[in-house]
Formats: C-alpha cells, sequence, structure tokens
C-alpha cells in the first residue's frame, strides 16, 4: 500500500486512515410514489429499507400507533428521523475530518449521541474505505452503509443507529438483514470477503448498545435476506398484474360506454 493510498484524519484522540481499496460509485436516491429507488449506473434498484419495509410483518406498528394515536406517532416518527440524520452527518463529518455543527436543541443532542458511538464505536477502527457508500447488487437491490472499514482487523460493514430507547437483540432482525445485504452486494461487486457486520445504536440519554453478526450467522442472515427479497419481488409481480387486470376493467368499461353512446346517437 502505498503512501497516496492512505491519507490520515487526526480527530478526538485518535488517527484514522482512509484506505482507497476500494472504488465506490455513488447512486442517486430516488422517492417514486413513496418507493425509494436508487438509480445506480443508469439502472433503478429498489432500496433495502423498501424491501424489508414492504415484506415486514406490521402488527406491531399498527398496535403502536393504536396505543399512542396516529398524530404523536408521526411526531415521534419525525423526531426520531431528524435526530438521527443530525447524528449520521456528525459521524460522517468526523470520519472525513470535514468541519461540522448543528447548534439546535436538537442538533445539540444529536452531536452528543455521534460523541459517544465516536468515542466507543469507532475506537477499534483502524482504518476506513468508505464512508456513506452506496452498495448495490447489479438487478437486484441497493442502499448506504454508513462505513466499511477495518474492525478489530476485520473488514466490516458499519451501520448507526439512534433509538429512543435501549433495543432488545429480538427487535433489530432488519438491522440485521440491512447489514447481510450489503454484505452481499460489497463482496459481489467488489470482491470482497466482509467478515462482520456492527450495528451501534446510541439513544438520547446516551446509552450505547453495539451488536455484531459474523460467520454462520452472518450467513444465516444473508439467506433470510434473500427469502424478504423474494418476497417482495413476488410482492411487487402481483402488484403488476393487478395493475393490468384493473387496466383492462377500465378499458373495458370505456369500450362499453363508447358503444352505448353510439348506440344512442344512433337512435336520435
Amino acid at each position: 500500500m502505498s503512501d497516496e493510498d492512505i491519507k490520515e484524519y487526526h480527530n478526538i484522540g485518535k488517527t484514522i486512515k482512509h484506505n482507497n481499496k476500494y472504488n465506490y460509485i455513488t447512486g442517486t436516491r430516488i422517492e417514486d410514489h413513496g418507493t425509494r429507488l436508487y438509480d445506480v449506473n443508469g439502472a433503478r434498484l429498489p432500496s433495502v429499507t423498501t424491501i424489508l419495509a414492504r415484506t415486514k410483518d406490521q402488527k406491531f406498528l399498527k398496535d403502536w400507533k393504536a396505543k399512542v394515536g396516529e398524530q404523536e406517532a408521526e411526531r415521534i416518527k419525525n423526531l426520531s428521523s431528524r435526530r438521527g440524520t443530525s447524528m449520521h452527518k456528525f459521524i460522517e463529518c468526523y470520519v472525513e475530518d470535514v468541519g461540522y455543527d448543528d447548534l439546535t436543541g436538537l442538533g445539540q443532542e444529536a452531536k452528543a449521541m455521534a460523541e459517544k458511538i465516536i468515542e466507543i464505536g469507532l475506537a477499534p477502527v483502524e482504518e476506513y474505505y468508505g464512508s456513506e457508500v452506496t452498495l448495490y447488487y447489479p438487478g437486484l437491490y441497493a442502499g448506504s452503509t454508513d462505513l466499511v472499514c477495518l474492525h478489530n482487523g476485520k473488514e466490516s460493514i458499519v451501520d448507526f443507529k439512534q433509538a429512543n430507547r435501549p433495543k432488545r437483540e429480538e427487535w433489530i432482525d432488519d438491522y440485521k438483514l440491512q447489514i447481510a445485504a450489503y454484505a452481499m452486494a460489497h463482496d459481489y461487486v467488489h470482491g470482497s470477503s466482509i467478515e462482520q457486520g456492527v450495528i451501534m445504536v446510541c439513544t438520547p440519554d446516551l446509552y450505547y448498545q453495539e451488536f455484531k453478526i459474523s460467520g454462520a450467522d452472518l450467513r444465516s442472515w444473508k439467506h433470510k435476506f434473500l427469502k424478504r427479497l423474494d418476497m417482495y419481488h413476488n410482492l411487487m409481480f402481483d402488484e403488476k398484474e393487478q395493475a393490468k387486470v384493473e387496466m383492462t376493467k377500465e378499458d373495458f368499461e370505456e369500450k362499453e360506454n363508447e358503444e352505448y353512446l353510439k348506440e344512442l346517437k344512433e337512435k336520435l
């Protein structure tokens, strides 16, 4: 590895090296009728988060909304989203050694959460290959992972998550499925061998949690994601077929109306 391949960033008490080992492209995120897509090299691919959202059991979410009310649920969702976006921005700028601050109350809360993740979560990161990286599996799906790096000597996919309260292991299946999807895409496109996924979670009261998947566990989550991907494509196929049926029905009714009008005109 040449000196030109590595840049050193001096951050809070440590140095993170940037290794240009992998050549990443930047995909364009698109919203199409409420569906998140990525335009990658001219191909429109469904996002990993869209695939998981469309194939997820919605019972828990529906029960929660019924409990707190639609308006309160929407408020909590928007607040969490804004806080999470700000937290991610702080971490991204830390990794890339770019100056950034957000002086709003929410921004400072997110900054403290980011600093907790930086202090504990990023301590074992020896070097990173990319931050906010677009990953895609040609023809199947795409997404953006927060960090690809060498973590405790293992090439890793890392995702940062904000949470309103501490997470139980059984609550984060979708986080693990995301990691598995990104690992498969990275290995396929870049010829890598991603060894582990690391999920770093922090709450507003600065409670930090870390979840790792590797080895047989990571392989298992890859298989589980492929099942969800298959479910998604079957769902999309069924919806397209239904749309064809609806269109055929509309065409038929329109034709009936035209014939009826024609008959009326002939009678006049």
